[in-house]
């Protein structure tokens, strides 16, 4: 098990002070919100790459479709550089109850899941060195390989995590295709448990899913002490591959951020030795 966090908000300079203070405490990444409009995310992270030297860091999470698939994979691939080969892009369709400003974005459901499929494909296929692309959506064509050249990731395969809702098959299915899944629950109003995170990753073995495939747990511990411990272990039993530390705040209310900062200086829940 890995254990990250990911940042409340706050400035710019609050949450690079939060991701220091990750990286020496020991947790294992840092994840930050990518935001419409506020702090840049991936700015934010290329900061935390040239002041660390350990942590992985990537967003939680990026809304594909409303983003051009190519910018997102220059960005990546630059933080990966910037950062020795740390970078993880984590992907969702976008949710619309989080206070998106009205923007004139997609909002079906559905035509947001197809282009967020191609934007996979795409920024895929920029990352191993193509310079064509032809779909429904989006479309790339570029004489320019330098360009693409100058731009190669350090890590051989960035990771792509992928929301999916358990237990809808075809938003499972398209976990398979990735590295990493982030899970949502469809459980008709009860809270998920260990239990629910173990059926899903019993689902995806079965599915022809890597066994490598990263599985995301999330929630709020009080410190490293052996209740948090014990809790966060009944996730990796489940087959999760990294706890996320969290802080979330309601819309319109501030970031949690000196309580965040508090936490990650205690260091992760994790058993020594």
């Amino acid at each position: 098990m890995r254990y990250g966090a990911v940042l409340p908000g706050g400035t710019a300079t609050a949450q690079l002070d939060m991701a220091l203070t990750a990286e020496r405490a020991g947790w294992d990444g840092v994840f930050v919100w990518e935001a419409a409009y506020g702090v840049d995310a991936w700015s934010l992270l290329a900061a935390v790459g040239a002041s660390t030297s350990r942590i992985w860091l990537g967003t939680m999470l990026t809304p594909l479709p409303w983003r051009r698939p190519w910018k997102v994979a220059s960005q990546v691939a630059t933080l990966d550089q910037l950062s020795g080969g740390r970078a993880i892009l984590a992907v969702g369709v976008g949710a619309l109850g989080t206070g998106l400003p009205d923007t004139g974005e997609v909002t079906d459901l559905r035509e947001r899941a197809e282009m967020m499929d191609e934007g996979i494909e795409l920024i895929r296929s920029l990352w191993d060195g193509q310079n064509q692309y032809a779909g429904r959506y989006y479309r790339y064509s570029t004489g320019r390989l330098d360009l693409a050249g100058a731009v190669r990731p350090v890590q051989e395969r960035i990771p792509i995590w992928v929301v999916g809702v358990w237990p809808r098959p075809k938003s499972m299915r398209r976990v398979v295709r990735c590295d990493g899944f982030v899970p949502q629950y469809d459980l008709r109003g009860r809270e998920a448990g260990p239990q629910d995170a173990g059926a899903a990753r019993a689902w995806l073995a079965a599915g022809g899913a890597n066994a490598a495939l990263d599985m995301v747990a999330e929630g709020e511990t009080q410190a490293n002490d052996a209740a948090s411990i014990a809790y966060v272990a009944q996730w990796a039993q489940a087959g999760c591959t990294w706890w996320l530390e969290t802080r979330w705040s309601e819309p319109g209310e501030p970031p949690r951020t000196e309580e965040m900062a508090a936490r990650l200086a205690v260091g992760p829940p994790a058993r020594k030795g």
